[in-house]
C-alpha cells in the first residue's frame, strides 16, 4: 500500500509567516497574546499554547495593557490598532501581505469615493461591495477600511437587497473561489440598469489554485484522508472538492480519528489538507495509517 502526502497541501504563505513571527517572539521568553486563533487548526493552536502563546478575543482588548499582541494573517480593522496602541500594547503585525495590499486598495478607493461625493462629482456615494463570508476575520478587517460602510455579499441572493443602480466597486475576500466571484460579477452586470460598475479579482492565487490541484491528487488515490480543523472555511471547501472526484474521502482533525475500515482494500492512500493544516499533522496521520497496515 502506498501512502502519499499531497505536496501542495498545508500552510499557505500568510500562515507560515504568522507562525514564524509568533515563534520568533516566543523564543524571547516573554508573554505573547494572539488576537483570535492564529490558524483555524486546534492542534496547531495547542502546540503553540504549550510554547506560551495565549489566544485572546476582541472582548479582552479593553482590559489588556502593556502587552505584546500578535495580529494573525487574516488582518484587522483600523479600530483594533487604535485600541491596542491606546492601551500601550506592542503590536506584532502578521497580516498576510496579500490581505494587507487589499486593505490598502479598499481604503484608498473608499477615501477617493468619499472625496468625489463631497465635491458633488457623483450624485450618490459609490457603494463598495465585498464578496466574502459574513463575520470572517479577514472580511471584518476589509469592511473596517471603509468605516463600516462596505456591504458584504456572501452569495447571489444578497444582491436582492442592494441598490445595484448606484456606482459600484466590487472586491473579494482573498480566499473565496474564482467561480463564485465570476458568478457575482455576471449577476450584477445582468441586473444593473445604470451607474458604473468596476470589479477587481482580489483572490489569492496560491489558495485558489489548490482546488484544481487537490482534485487531481484525490482522483489519483483509492482512499483520501483529508486533515483539517473544524473551524477552517478553506478546509470545508477543499474537502468538498476532494469528494466530488473521490467519494472515498474521509475528514479527520487528527490521527486519532482515522478508522481502519477506510483503508481496507485500498492500494493507494492520499493524505491532504487545508491551507490551515500543519505539515506535522499530516505526517502524524500518515504514521497512523502505516501502523494500521502492519
Amino acid at each position: 500500500m502506498v501512502v502519499e502526502i499531497d505536496e501542495n497541501s498545508g500552510f499557505c504563505f500568510g500562515v507560515v509567516t504568522a507562525i514564524d513571527k509568533a515563534e520568533a517572539e516566543l523564543t524571547r521568553g516573554k508573554g505573547l497574546a494572539c488576537l483570535g486563533d492564529i490558524v483555524h487548526n486546534a492542534s496547531e493552536v495547542e502546540r503553540l499554547r504549550l510554547r506560551g502563546l495565549d489566544t485572546i478575543t476582541h472582548e479582552d482588548l479593553e482590559e489588556l495593557h502593556d502587552s505584546a499582541v500578535l495580529l494573525r494573517a487574516h488582518g484587522e480593522p483600523p479600530s483594533t490598532y487604535e485600541l491596542l496602541r491606546r492601551n500601550n500594547n506592542r503590536v506584532i503585525d502578521a497580516t498576510c501581505p496579500v490581505v494587507l495590499r487589499l486593505q490598502q486598495r479598499i481604503k484608498q478607493a473608499y477615501d477617493e469615493a468619499k472625496q468625489r461625493y463631497a465635491n458633488r462629482q457623483t450624485q450618490s456615494m459609490p457603494l463598495i461591495l465585498i464578496y466574502g463570508k459574513h463575520g470572517h476575520a479577514e472580511v471584518n478587517g476589509l469592511v473596517g477600511q471603509t468605516e463600516g460602510n462596505a456591504v458584504v455579499v456572501q452569495g447571489v441572493d444578497a444582491l436582492n437587497d442592494i441598490d445595484l443602480d448606484r456606482d459600484i466597486l466590487l472586491y473579494s475576500q482573498t480566499t473565496k473561489s474564482i467561480e463564485g466571484f465570476k458568478h457575482i460579477v455576471e449577476e450584477i452586470k445582468k441586473r444593473k440598469r445604470k451607474g458604473t460598475f468596476e470589479y477587481f479579482d482580489t483572490i489569492c492565487r496560491q489558495v485558489a489554485t489548490r482546488s484544481e490541484k487537490i482534485k487531481g491528487f484525490a482522483a489519483s488515490h483509492d482512499t483520501v484522508i483529508f486533515v483539517s480543523g473544524a473551524k477552517s472555511s478553506n478546509g470545508k471547501v477543499l474537502l468538498e472538492e476532494c469528494r466530488k472526484v473521490n467519494p472515498r474521502t474521509y475528514a479527520v482533525t487528527d490521527g486519532n480519528e482515522v478508522k481502519r475500515e477506510w483503508i481496507e482494500g485500498a492500494q493507494s492512500i492520499g493524505i491532504c489538507g487545508a491551507t490551515s493544516t500543519p505539515a506535522w499533522l499530516m505526517e502524524e496521520v500518515r504514521e497512523v495509517v502505516i501502523g494500521m497496515e502492519s
